[in-house]
């Protein structure tokens, strides 16, 4: 008998495998038979049993691109004009009055609905920069320790503007201070630097020299002029930095030539670059005042996974200046890939699961013997009902341990038909 206790998730729905009994030991899937009424484990030895009946069985969700040092900000810092301009200079306003434990208990309570909801992983950009210094990141690394039993997080050291030349040498001091304190990427909005190529070739080799990741913010934009995302593969490419590079929004990607945009995903896809479009903040900060033929502000999603870049969905920003109704949740996130990028619910929950997962350095989530325990289930009949409906009737699995359970109760309109 292993030293190792048994959990036996009971009842679930699994896609192509029906209603069956998922086994969990330490942090893998052990096993997955057809449901059975009774002894679970088969073996007499005590058993964790959990009951998944009418629930749809799924990976766990993995966010890939969160800014918890700005969630649930949105009360203290609006952005009236609701553009990218209006939430940088709100950030701005406020930056030297957030301090360690505001991040901190705002972090905590953002993490605490994430995870409630299907999140057992989260990359998290945190801005280093003259105001708030490495505060910000000081107090992330803290509640990384404090959630661990909960979800996993991956902090990304978003450095200030500028980055090049001499005005920028404060930030890239800024940067290293950064990595040495204990992020785990590099990131930055290069691309808003006046020698936006020079700045992304900066931060690449800064990646690079630490032996670290890169995630770098890249044409947050409808100008199609700019595409800085050429300017990173070519560096990712010198640095040796493939499949450990992300290329976060590309927006102006989705403004090319289809002939364009195929010739950047061929290059992409060559490196090693993921990419994590944003459609929650994208479509609301992208457009402004374009009243008729307003574009649709994503990366190009469908020509990307054809051409086989690996591609996540991400929520970006959680309530707050950038996004007011940023919703923390995989569904909605999966849900807006559906309608925005046109992929199917299956896809998008894949996007949102299994490819932010491996986008974040992670293996690839799946329901099946040997794969790791991260798991959500959803009261739902299969993937297409859960990300529909988004019911917060959850139950979420991390490291082979149930961490969230959330049930709903329903009480029938009154003299409600017989169905």
């Amino acid at each position: 008998m292993s030293a190792e206790p048994l959990t036996v998730l009971r009842g679930a729905t699994v896609e192509g495998r029906g209603v069956v009994d998922v086994h969990l030991r330490g942090e893998l899937i052990e096993r997955i038979v057809p449901h059975q009424a009774a002894d679970p484990a088969g073996t007499g030895e005590p058993v964790e049993s959990v009951d998944l009946s009418g629930h749809v069985l799924l990976p766990a969700a993995v966010e890939p691109h969160a800014h918890l040092d700005k969630a649930l900000l949105w009360s203290r810092a609006a952005n009236p004009g609701g553009d990218l301009a209006g939430a940088i200079d709100a950030h701005h306003r406020v930056a030297g009055s957030i301090g360690a434990a505001d991040v901190r208990d705002r972090a905590l309570a953002a993490l605490q609905v994430a995870v409630r909801r299907g999140y057992t992983a989260v990359r998290s950009h945190v801005n280093v920069e003259q105001e708030p210094g490495t505060c910000s990141l000081e107090a992330l690394l803290g509640v990384r320790e404090e959630v661990a039993e909960a979800v996993d997080l991956d902090l990304a050291a978003m450095v200030g503007l500028p980055v090049t030349g001499e005005a920028g040498r404060a930030n890239r001091d800024l940067l290293d201070r950064a990595l040495e304190l204990g992020a785990d990427l590099v990131g930055g909005a290069p691309w808003l630097d006046d020698r936006p190529h020079e700045a992304v070739d900066l931060l690449v080799g800064a990646a690079a020299a630490a032996g670290r990741g890169v995630d770098l913010h890249l044409d947050e934009t409808l100008d199609d002029r700019m595409l800085a995302v050429r300017t990173f593969a070519r560096a990712v490419e010198r640095h040796g930095l493939g499949g450990r590079a992300t290329a976060s929004h590309c927006v102006s990607l989705g403004q090319q030539t289809e002939e364009e945009a195929r010739s950047v995903a061929a290059v992409l896809r060559e490196v090693g670059i993921a990419v994590v479009t944003l459609p929650q903040t994208n479509l609301g900060l992208q457009a402004r005042g374009v009243r008729t033929r307003a574009p649709r502000a994503t990366a190009p999603v469908q020509l990307l996974r054809e051409a086989g870049v690996t591609v996540a969905g991400g929520g970006d920003n959680w309530r707050d200046m950038f996004n007011p109704v940023g919703r923390i949740d995989p569904l909605e996130t999966a849900a807006l890939l559906v309608a925005a990028c046109h992929v199917s619910p299956a896809e998008a929950y894949l996007m949102t699961s299994a490819e932010a997962a491996v986008v974040t350095g992670r293996p690839r989530r799946t329901v099946e013997e040997g794969a790791p325990a991260e798991l959500l289930a959803v009261r739902a009949d299969d993937v297409a009902g859960a990300v529909a409906d988004a019911t917060e009737h959850r139950t979420v699995v991390h490291r082979g341990r149930v961490v969230a359970r959330t049930e709903v109760t329903h009480r029938p309109v009154r003299n409600w038909p017989d169905m």
